[in-house]
Order: structure tokens, then C-alpha cells, then sequence
């Protein structure tokens, strides 16, 4: 079976499209975790970010920036939280690459990107930095 990612962006399944270009879709989320939470995808079937086309990085992140955009000016919320599920273990449910734009308010409830992992190194910076650069 294709994936829902796959069917949205070929029309096949009805959503709440909000943005559209040649390259990607943002939908509202049909779980939103905030009024105006959008997931926007590629239009093309790929897993994670390490699979988008190296000419496509730069304009679904534009789209990221236009769906930001368009919901400030709509809905007019305090800030946001933009981020991507990458992998089962990091709680992407649809292996399609998808960026959540959640609109943020003053007292609700959520915390930030920082909060979701509590796995403190036991390396030291210059550790983690020689293994990452060697």
C-alpha cells in the first residue's frame, strides 16, 4: 500500500491543504497539537531528510518559511516549533520525510525542541567533536 503522504499528494485523499508548490504539500495535521499545525512533505516519496534531493533541500525549506509565514499572519501566535520526526525510535509514524510547523502560545503547555531527549553524554565536547570530525 502507498503511503498517506503519497496519496495526499496525489490528490487521492482529501485534506486541509494550506500550501502547495512543485515540490512539496502542507496539510493541516489531523492530529494537531496546536490551532493551525501544519505537516508539510514532498511531494515525492522519500524517508527521511537524507533522502531529498540535494536540489530539493533548499525549496521544501522555503516551503517551511512560507507555511511559517502564512500562519503568523492568519493566526498570529507567539513563535513556533519547526521540527522533523527522523526515524521510528525519534517517533516518525509515516516513513515519508514530514516537518511540523506548530504554532506556540504564552502557557500552552509545550516546551522546546531541547526537552524531548534526556541522553547527556557521557564523552566530553572535545570527545563527541573528534569522533564527529575524524
Amino acid at each position: 500500500m502507498e503511503c498517506i503522504f503519497c496519496s495526499i499528494a496525489k490528490k487521492e485523499i482529501q485534506t486541509k491543504v494550506v500550501y502547495e508548490d512543485d515540490i512539496a504539500i502542507g496539510v493541516l495535521d489531523i492530529h494537531p497539537r496546536a490551532p493551525g499545525h501544519v505537516v508539510l512533505f514532498p511531494k515525492n516519496h522519500v524517508h527521511s531528510i537524507l533522502d531529498v534531493q540535494s536540489g530539493q533541500i533548499g525549496p521544501l525549506f522555503e516551503g517551511v518559511q512560507q507555511v511559517t509565514d502564512l500562519l503568523k499572519r492568519k493566526i498570529n501566535p507567539e513563535g513556533f516549533t519547526v521540527g522533523i520526526n527522523h526515524g521510528e525510535v525519534a517517533g516518525q509514524e509515516i516513513a515519508h520525510l514530514h516537518i511540523h510547523v506548530i504554532p506556540r502560545w504564552k502557557n500552552d503547555g509545550g516546551s522546546s525542541i531541547q526537552s524531548v531527549v534526556q541522553n547527556i553524554s557521557k564523552k566530553s565536547l572535545d570527545e563527541i567533536y573528534k569522533q564527529i570530525v575524524s
